[in-house]
């Protein structure tokens, strides 16, 4: 299904308040690009190739989410490009003179647009003037035609249709220094805090309206991204690609339970590095124009609400640890 033509000029009533709109694409590097194909086709994404990259989409949206290159050694996060308003990026740049954050070199996968900081935790950070890829209003559920009475509500297995995300969601990081990564996103990109349990685990959002969180970082020796998340018509969807990756051969993983925080139903499953894709829907949204109150939770309300036990090696980071 078509999406309607992404925002590109922020609402009037913003006018003061610069920040990026968007997680506008992220990048990393694999050991087997054929290997992340099979996986993140069978988890529903529309997969490209273009000679040594891999381009991940969601059906009927226009933006490129990410992209994987094939490299030796551990999975390994490269880079992040987030996106603004025009009107937003010379003030961006401003701040960043203002707070002498010094710019620095392209990555050697990206380009040359835009501006590129060095993240504290190491890795490059692209801001460019990009439409606005995160969502406007709150997700609505997929709305499925009524069954009539004496029809069973449920597909058979033969006949239940592939799971198909219909966007990103958010990006979870490791991170070792998680105040000082908030600083960062805060000071540099104009994010804001949702919410929180201590260091352990930290949510942000934009500014020009966005879910709960587009990026969320976990406590760990090192930075590393934790997982991928892909928004989904419903809590049957988030059942249903479950089975769809138990099917495919993909069966380490963790759910179907709801989250605390964000609120949104998950299943999570495991790529072949140790990091994590999760099937998520009904995530809290923070409208541009409202001032959410962020808060400081408990541990035992930082993570979920009812689901099964959390596997013994969730939260490891195996780009430093090796998968």
């Amino acid at each position: 299904m078509a999406v309607a033509p992404l925002r590109t000029h922020k609402d009037p009533h913003r006018a003061a308040v610069h920040g990026v709109h968007s997680l506008d694409r992220f990048v990393f590097t694999v050991p087997d690009l054929d290997e992340a194909a099979r996986f993140y086709d069978a988890f529903g994404l529309e997969t490209r190739r273009d000679g040594d990259r891999l381009d991940l989409h969601t059906a009927g949206h226009p933006q490129t989410w990410g992209s994987l290159y094939q490299a030796a050694g551990n999975k390994k996060l490269q880079y992040l490009s987030f996106g603004c308003f025009a009107e937003d990026f010379e003030p961006i740049a401003a701040r960043l003179e203002r707070l002498g954050i010094a710019r620095c070199q392209p990555h050697p996968l990206g380009d040359a647009g835009g501006i590129w900081v060095k993240h504290p935790d190491g890795f490059a950070v692209q801001i460019v003037v990009a439409p606005k890829s995160s969502p406007d209003a709150k997700s609505g559920p997929l709305v499925e035609a009524p069954v009539p009475i004496g029809t069973g509500a449920s597909l058979n297995r033969a006949r239940i249709p592939k799971v198909r995300p219909r966007r990103l969601a958010h990006a979870l990081l490791f991170s070792p220094d998680v105040e000082r990564a908030i600083h960062f996103y805060e000071d540099v990109l104009g994010l804001r805090l949702s919410d929180r349990s201590a260091d352990l685990v930290v949510f942000m959002h934009g500014v020009h309206g966005s879910d709960h969180h587009l990026i969320a970082m976990a406590k760990s020796e090192g930075p590393g991204l934790h997982h991928l998340s892909w928004d989904v018509g419903n809590i049957d969807e988030v059942g249903r690609g479950m089975e769809q990756m138990y099917a495919a051969g993909y069966v380490r993983g963790w759910g179907v339970g709801r989250h605390v925080l964000g609120s949104n139903y998950f299943y999570y499953a495991r790529d072949p590095w140790g990091s994590h894709s999760e099937y998520s829907f009904d995530i809290d949204y923070v409208p541009g124009n409202f001032e959410w109150q962020a808060g400081d939770h408990p541990p035992e309300d930082s993570f979920y609400a009812w689901g099964p036990a959390v596997p013994a090696d969730f939260v490891t980071n195996f780009e430093i640890q090796g998968g």
